[in-house]
C-alpha cells in the first residue's frame, strides 16, 4: 500500500470515526446520568438525516434553519421516548429499560419507513461538491465538515459539562446520583435533559453525515451498533474517551479494508465493529465484572 492510499484511508476512517464518534458521545451521556444504554440512539441519527432532506427538498427551506430544525426536531423526539417510555417505567428493572429502548427504536424505525418510505435520499452538500487535495488524498469538504461538527461539539460539551451549573449537575449525577440527590439534584430532570441533550448529538450526527453517506429509514441499526462499540471502546464513563474510540473504531475498519486479505475486505467491513466489540469485551471482562461488584 502506497502513502498517498494510506493517507485515503486514514482520511476515510477519520470521518467514519467522526460519525461513529457523535453517536458514542450520544449512549456515553445517557448511561452516564441514567445507567441505561440507549439502543434508540441511531435512529435518532436517521430522525436527523430524513428531517433535513424534508425540510431542505421538499420544503425548500434554507439549509441553516432547516439544520437547527432538524436537530431540534431530535431533540424532542428524544425527550418524549425519555417521559413517555422512560419515566413511566422508572421502577423497571435496567434491563427491561433497555428493552424498552429497543422497542422504541423499531416503533421509530416503522414510523420513518411508512413516513418516508424506504429509498435512499440526499439533503444538499453544506459546501461544494469538489473534492480537496490534500496530502496524495482527496476529501470531499462534507467530510470536512463532518470532522469539523464532531471536533467543535466535543469541545463545547467539555466547556458545557464543566462550566455550567446544569453541565455539574449531569456530572454529579454520573458520580454519585445518590449523593447528587441529597444536595438538591432531582435525577429525573438531569435524565430528561441527558436525553434531549443525546438525541440532539444524534441529530447533529444525521445532519452532518447524510449529505455524504446518504440516509434511509434503516440506517439506525449499523450506525447505532457502531456508536454502540466506540461507547464501548471508551467505556462509557467519559465523553473525550467516546471520541477517541469512534476515531479509533473509524480508523480500524478503514486499514483492516485497506488489507484486503481473507476477511478484510470492504464486504465485510461491518463484522469489523463486531470483531472489535468481542475484543473490547474479552479484554476490559475482568474490569467490567470488578465494575459490577463495586
Amino acid at each position: 500500500m502506497s502513502g498517498d492510499q494510506f493517507m485515503q484511508y486514514l482520511v476515510s476512517g477519520l470521518t467514519q470515526g467522526s460519525i461513529y464518534a457523535l453517536v458514542a458521545l450520544g449512549f456515553t451521556i445517557i448511561y452516564a446520568v441514567t445507567r441505561i444504554i440507549n439502543f434508540a440512539q441511531g435512529e435518532f441519527v436517521m430522525i436527523g438525516g430524513m428531517l433535513s432532506f424534508t425540510l431542505a427538498v421538499s420544503y425548500g427551506i434554507p439549509l441553516v434553519p432547516s439544520l437547527l430544525l432538524s436537530v431540534l426536531g431530535a431533540a424532542v423526539i428524544g425527550i418524549l421516548l425519555y417521559l413517555l417510555a422512560i419515566r413511566t417505567a422508572r421502577r423497571a428493572s435496567v434491563v427491561s429499560l433497555i428493552i424498552i429502548t429497543i422497542g422504541s427504536a423499531i416503533f421509530i424505525r416503522g414510523i420513518a419507513g411508512e413516513v418516508w418510505g424506504v429509498d435512499h435520499v440526499r439533503p444538499p452538500f453544506f459546501t461544494g461538491y469538489e473534492s480537496i487535495s490534500f496530502a496524495g488524498a482527496y476529501i470531499h469538504p462534507q467530510a470536512l465538515w463532518i470532522m469539523g461538527t464532531t471536533i467543535t461539539v466535543t469541545v463545547l460539551l467539555h466547556l458545557f459539562l464543566t462550566y455550567t451549573m446544569v453541565g455539574k449537575a449531569l456530572k454529579a449525577c454520573a458520580i454519585n446520583p445518590g449523593a447528587a440527590g441529597l444536595v438538591g439534584i432531582n435525577a429525573r430532570t438531569m435524565g430528561l435533559i441527558a436525553f434531549g441533550l443525546a438525541t440532539a448529538l444524534g441529530g447533529i450526527g444525521g445532519v452532518v453525515m447524510a449529505p455524504l453517506t446518504l440516509t434511509a429509514y434503516n440506517i439506525g441499526v449499523l450506525t447505532g451498533l457502531k456508536g454502540f462499540v466506540a461507547a464501548s471502546i471508551g467505556g462509557f464513563k467519559s465523553p473525550i474517551a467516546a471520541v477517541i474510540g469512534g476515531f479509533t473504531l473509524g480508523i480500524v475498519e478503514a486499514l483492516a479494508v485497506a488489507v484486503n486479505w481473507g476477511p478484510f475486505t470492504s464486504a465485510y467491513k461491518d463484522a469489523i465493529a463486531i470483531i472489535v466489540l468481542m475484543l473490547v469485551l474479552l479484554i476490559r471482562s475482568g474490569t467490567l465484572a470488578a465494575e459490577e461488584r463495586t
